[in-house]
């Protein structure tokens, strides 16, 4: 019954908060996009010199790029590489992040203080530079780029959830376990863990927009997604060598970027307050 109020509360919140609602829209927009590109959209690879360089038109609502392939079927396939790194690089760091954080705030004395001093380590280093530093010794390619977005940025959700156990872990429900004999694997993933996931789905949501940046970024330094997979950090480096006469090869990537990064981050902001326990009526 607890559970069932507060999820009430929870999506009562959610849907009153305006701009969290128009977060998820943008959200579940783009999600739909990517998943139906293949129905509506041309072959993203399709070469046509005859087309090259054409303005957005009826035939081609965001005009094609310097080889004449059209721009909107390569940002709708586009946007699932994006999604997918976002999802993935997030699923990664998640879980490394609830792993330790978990052991981190469970355990405590000496676990702790091995767990957060590594923590402290990897936050010495910048995150971007230090995927850089790791990319420039290996293939640039999805997966890689993925796998080392998530290895790289795990730190915060820990910290979160080692937060969030420190408090839970003293609470009578976790003592009326232990006394009933339940393992402390039991303990950790069947009743404290569940109660300090709000903070990591916030934290997971807004790393979606943080992780589709950093792809971006990679793409547009070269080192990303390689041509002639469409990604948005590619297409805006490619539409920089025509950007005093093919504008629509930069703004068009560059807007999807942007909107769907908003999303993200109003939907993140807006999960949040509806946790908040400070604003409850």
């Amino acid at each position: 019954m607890r559970h069932s109020i507060f999820r009430d509360v929870f999506w009562g919140r959610l849907r009153r908060n305006r701009l969290a609602v128009f977060g998820a829209v943008i959200v579940a927009g783009m999600f739909i996009l990517a998943l139906i590109a293949p129905l509506v959209a041309r072959d993203p690879g399709a070469i046509d010199i005859a087309h090259r360089l054409q303005s957005p038109s009826w035939a081609y609502p965001m005009g094609t790029d310097d080889l004449g392939r059209d721009v909107l079927a390569r940002i709708l396939y586009g946007a699932r590489i994006s999604l997918l790194v976002g999802f993935v690089a997030v699923g990664i760091a998640s879980f490394i992040g609830v792993i330790l954080g978990a052991l981190a705030g469970y355990y405590g004395r000496w676990v702790d203080g091995v767990i957060m001093r590594f923590v402290d380590l990897m936050l010495c280093f910048p995150t971007f530079f230090l995927i850089l530093a790791v990319i420039a010794f290996l293939e640039p390619s999805i997966w890689n780029i993925m796998i080392i977005i998530g290895l790289t940025s795990w730190m915060g959700v820990a910290r979160l959830v080692r937060a969030e156990f420190l408090s839970l872990r003293e609470r009578d429900f976790v003592h009326a376990a232990k006394a009933l004999g339940a393992a402390d694997t039991r303990v950790i993933f069947r009743h404290v863990l569940p109660n300090a996931l709000s903070p990591v789905l916030v934290s997971a949501t807004l790393g979606v927009a943080g992780a589709i940046l950093t792809e971006s970024a990679l793409s547009f330094l070269g080192i990303g997604v390689q041509p002639p997979t469409p990604s948005w950090g590619n297409m805006l480096i490619a539409g920089k060598q025509t950007l005093g006469t093919a504008w629509w090869l930069s703004a068009f990537p560059g807007l999807a970027i942007l909107i769907t990064v908003l999303g993200y981050n109003l939907l993140g902001e807006g999960i949040r307050d509806a946790f908040d326990p400070r604003l409850q009526e």
